[in-house]
């Protein structure tokens, strides 16, 4: 989801409250606050020599120990007036995907990525989903789509992954 996109849906939703779900079943605490958005810009080479350029905005959720318990979760408008603020500041890029950075003590921090959201009566649920790596010149180095097979015929002396 670009971020656009995000800041979009907040606006249309802004009554309701803000939760995030990390795994199937699993939402980040009542009690995180956003604690960090951060403009990245990933200027990279390949494993194949193949260069990208492209911007993200990763917002960083924190649950606080002091509010474990803590049942009534971020209202949509505050989220969105803490967006709002960083914008002002940094301005986000509007095209860039937003990720979420999150992690607990039964979940290994990650940026994850949106998969959909979700709008009840009184919630608007974002789903959220890790993002999986690949070898981006696989092609380039026929490289088949299983690890296994991808390690057997990658190797330093073929300049590629």
């Amino acid at each position: 989801m670009k971020t656009k996109e995000f800041l979009t849906l907040l606006n249309e939703h802004s009554d309701k409250s803000l939760l995030f779900e990390y795994q199937e079943g699993k939402t980040v605490g009542a009690n995180y606050h956003i604690t960090e958005i951060k403009n990245t810009t990933i200027d990279s080479v390949d494993c194949g020599a193949g260069t990208d350029y492209w911007k993200e905005t990763v917002v960083q959720l924190w649950e606080s120990p002091e509010e474990i318990g803590k049942r009534e979760y971020m209202s949509v408008n505050k989220a969105l007036s803490i967006l709002n603020r960083v914008d002002r500041i940094k301005p986000m890029e509007p095209d860039a995907e937003i990720k979420f950075e999150y992690g607990n003590a039964a979940f290994h921090p990650a940026q994850l990525f949106v998969n959909e959201a979700v709008v009840t009566k009184g919630s608007l649920l974002v789903r959220l989903a890790v993002v999986k790596t690949v070898c981006k010149a696989r092609e380039e180095c026929s490289v088949p789509e299983a690890t296994e097979a991808a390690e057997a015929v990658c190797s330093p002396e073929r300049n590629c992954c």
